[in-house]
């Protein structure tokens, strides 16, 4: 798979697209399909795309762009001690073994998986609430004792639960099979098989309606919804709050997930153009056959030349994915091109450091007796005293929402073993902070010198490498009961609607699997039933707003 300049991909297209047309199993002209960005979304839609027209026996040309160099989104693997045989995720950490299509992938592209972290027998992970840990778990203690404790202080909670979870995923899951599968609304679907009344409250009042509260609820549930998306249970829809205790069977990708995408991207054949931001959108110009939809011509410039103008590639698509958020992407839509509005949905920024050290954590932080030894792994809640905020705010007394013990390396300068830490936290590290968590004097200007970019500082005791980094990682999710449908225009696709409905690397290539199998059932001339209308709604499909005594 080549990856040419936007230069020569504005003749290149086009000249795939005749190459393609010639080949048509139907004889059809060829359908010219953009995507635009090569994230999880955008890297299924192409793979999943390619395989249902040629299944349909249709011919697809597929054309990527991306405005930067990666593939993956927001999976960012980096190499410690900037050592390739040390990769290590910044970004998307982990998948479950439910996440069915990143799973078969693995399997598909005989992708082998790595080890999440190095944990040692004696090793603590910790749940703390700025001032007590409220609970902890031994690596390499029993099982069944971990469980008799867990019952001994929730009662029946846990087990709730966990069904509760089951019960809820496994009803999501049927989102992939016929008939719910595809959909061009996924409100309906949603209203369909009564996930809206999951979505519409709070993950403490759906925890609440099912009798589950208390310090489960507030010491574990909300340790989860914290370190998986930056929220308390508050102020997350019980929909993702479920997702963010649905952890069983957790995996990733040896050398890095974004490996899945790229495979995906390459297994498409689609002609790959990095480093190309996409300006605008807009109809292809000239005399349309009664009936025919319209084309779309698409402007990008190189990422690294900002200032440029825009330049039209050269081959007219008959369809388009926008496969990022649409509020960060600045393309310019020409009038006519959106026939329904992209919803602006809030994001979380979410910090994420990674940095080796010799030191452990320090005891004395997470207030325990000298001597005590400390967690290898804290995550983190709210105290009983503080109230839950949304977004940055929430965050509370402790400042941060995880800090973790990934890897034990070996320094390649002194050649001695240290630890490679990844914190989660709402605000940029500062040295202040590192100093206090580790027990020794982090110089000032060792964070303030690092690079906006997220360059590596110079290396400095005690701490040996050192690599910041920011996302708009996830959505806030507030509750909702109606979200972004994928289709936005003739021909024209939107992926990132589902992230209101549930945010992760799965679901993004979900709705990526979705438009692809939209668009080659309407190439193919392939009609499905209609999504059915959601009882209560009227002709318009707005939906009523829901009453608690419907819940």
């Amino acid at each position: 798979m080549r990856s040419p300049s936007l230069g020569l991909a504005l003749v290149g297209a086009a000249a795939a697209a005749t190459q393609l047309s010639a080949i048509g199993s139907r004889g059809d002209r060829v359908n010219n399909v953009a995507i635009i960005g090569a994230g999880a979304a955008g890297s299924s839609a192409a793979y999943h795309l390619q395989r249902y027209a040629a299944q349909e026996g249709v011919p697809i040309n597929i054309t990527i762009l991306e405005k930067t160099e990666h593939i993956g989104g927001r999976t960012v693997t980096v190499n410690i001690y900037d050592d390739p045989a040390l990769p290590i995720e910044q970004g998307a950490s982990i998948f479950v073994a439910v996440n069915h299509i990143l799973y078969n992938a693995t399997k598909h592209f005989d992708l082998p998986f790595g080890s999440l972290r190095d944990d040692e027998p004696g090793d603590i992970t910790a749940i703390w609430n700025g001032n007590d840990i409220v609970w902890q778990a031994v690596e390499g203690s029993s099982w069944w004792w971990d469980v008799a404790r867990m019952w001994w202080r929730y009662g029946l909670a846990p087990y709730r639960a966990v069904q509760l979870v089951k019960d809820v995923v496994g009803t999501f899951l049927r989102l992939y099979e016929e008939p719910h599968f595809p959909f061009r609304s996924l409100t309906q679907r949603a209203f369909e098989l009564g996930l809206h009344k999951v979505t519409a409250i709070t993950g403490e009042q759906f925890l609440a309606e099912k009798n589950i509260k208390g310090g489960f609820t507030t010491d574990i549930m909300q340790a989860a919804t914290r370190v998986n998306y930056a929220s308390n249970l508050a102020h997350i829809h019980g929909l993702e709050a479920m997702v963010s205790f649905a952890a069983e069977g957790a995996m990733s990708v040896a050398g890095g997930n974004w490996r899945i995408f790229d495979k995906m991207v390459r297994a498409s054949g689609a002609a790959l153009l990095r480093n190309t931001t996409v300006a605008s959108i807009a109809f292809a110009k000239g005399d349309v056959e009664p009936g025919a939809p319209r084309k779309y011509i698409i402007s990008a410039r190189d990422a690294g030349e900002q200032t440029a103008d825009a330049q039209e590639l050269a081959t007219a698509f008959d369809n388009v994915i926008i496969a990022s958020p649409w509020q960060y992407s600045n393309i310019g839509a020409a009038e006519g091109v959106l026939k329904h509005h992209i919803d602006e949905i809030p994001y979380m920024k979410l910090h994420v450091t990674l940095f080796a050290s010799p030191f452990k954590l320090r005891a004395e932080y997470f207030k325990l007796q000298p001597g005590s030894k400390a967690p290898s792994n804290v995550y983190t809640t709210l105290g009983p005293d503080e109230e839950a905020k949304q977004g940055p705010d929430g965050v509370g007394k402790t400042g941060f929402y995880s800090i973790s013990t990934l890897r034990h390396v070996v320094n390649p300068k002194t050649h001695k073993r240290e630890f490679v830490y990844k914190i989660f936290s709402a605000e940029a590290v500062t040295p202040e902070f590192l100093s206090r968590i580790l027990g020794v004097k982090v110089p000032d200007s060792f964070v303030g010198s690092t690079q906006e970019d997220g360059a590596p500082a110079a290396a400095v005791e005690p701490i040996s490498w050192y690599r910041p980094h920011w996302f708009h990682s996830y959505p806030i999710e507030l509750p909702r009961v109606t979200f972004q449908d994928p289709i936005i225009g003739p021909g024209l696709y939107y992926t990132s609607g589902i992230e209101s409905f549930i945010s992760t690397m799965e679901t993004s290539a979900l709705m990526g699997m979705n438009v692809a199998r939209l668009i080659a059932d309407d190439v193919a001339g392939k009609k499905r039933e209609p999504d059915t209308m959601p009882s209560g709604q009227d002709a318009k499909g707005e939906s009523p707003v829901l009453q608690p005594d419907e819940l």
